[in-house]
């Protein structure tokens, strides 16, 4: 069995070589808070089944695939991406939104659902403004009032891991959008990924669910403070380079992968 202590310590030892050389995604290419926003809304199981070109960039497949497309749709249709434009948003347009070479993205009805639900809630509560969303926070990130407990009060950032709440405060806080004023705040995702490197590395011990996904952050939570680096960056950094590589971390503790997926869950 793994010693846990010598697990963090190899750990610790592995994120440091690869920080050195990482760069974090700037997300330069996304325009406007309300565009990260309603795109971070219905980002999840995109249902891609080959990447494509897109205006002759790429390929890009999953997630990346469908935020080029979302884009591109608002680059051609001004202010699309916006509470006045998408609170009457039906499935076909947004089947529309996201084709490509005869594939579109999977549950637009869903995902429709989604944008039609925070497009009447941003309206009603923040003037239909995602900056007027983001003053209201007062560069708060956790707490009373603070940008996450606010997200929640839509349904598509209402997911209990707050995957989508931390990537659009993650983006906001890269543009210049929001200053984070409780960076304590800050959490990994504890996503299939996460779990995956925790688990085959010895950092966590094999669990259900809920107990795996609250030992990964934890540890990765104690690695960003014992490294000097944000939660978020760690975050990037074991997504980006973790989900084609388990072993990033090690494989001391066997072949172990993450729990299974929780079929009651819209987004894990």
């Amino acid at each position: 069995m793994v010693e846990r202590s010598e697990a963090f310590a190899r750990a610790a030892g592995r994120i440091r070589d690869l920080l050195a050389g990482y760069e974090p995604p700037s997300f330069g290419h996304v325009p406007d808070p309300d565009s990260a926003l309603f795109l971070c809304a219905v980002d999840h199981r995109t249902g891609y089944e080959r990447a494509h070109m897109v205006d002759g960039r790429g390929p890009f497949a999953g997630s990346e695939l469908m935020w080029e497309l979302g884009l591109r749709h608002a680059r051609l249709r001004a202010r699309f991406l916006t509470a006045a434009r998408l609170r009457r948003i039906g499935p076909d347009e947004v089947a529309d939104v996201f084709e490509v070479e005869g594939e579109t993205v999977a549950d637009p009805h869903r995902r429709g659902a989604l944008w039609r639900d925070l497009g009447v809630k941003l309206e009603s509560r923040h003037r239909g403004s995602t900056d007027a969303l983001l003053a209201a926070c007062d560069s708060r990130l956790g707490g009373a009032g603070g940008l996450l407990e606010r997200l929640r009060e839509f349904e598509a950032y209402s997911d209990p891991l707050a995957k989508k709440s931390f990537l659009f405060a993650k983006i906001c806080e890269r543009r210049g959008w929001l200053v984070v004023a409780d960076p304590q705040s800050w959490e990994v995702s504890a996503d299939n990924v996460l779990m995956r490197l925790a688990l085959r590395s010895g950092l966590v011990a094999e669990g259900d669910l809920g107990d795996v996904r609250a030992a990964t952050r934890d540890v990765f939570k104690r690695l960003a403070v014992e490294l000097g680096a944000s939660p978020a960056l760690l975050d990037d950094l074991l997504w980006e380079l973790g989900r084609d590589d388990p072993d990033l971390l090690g494989a001391e503790a066997g072949d172990l992968h993450e729990p299974p997926r929780d079929p009651a869950s819209a987004w894990y």
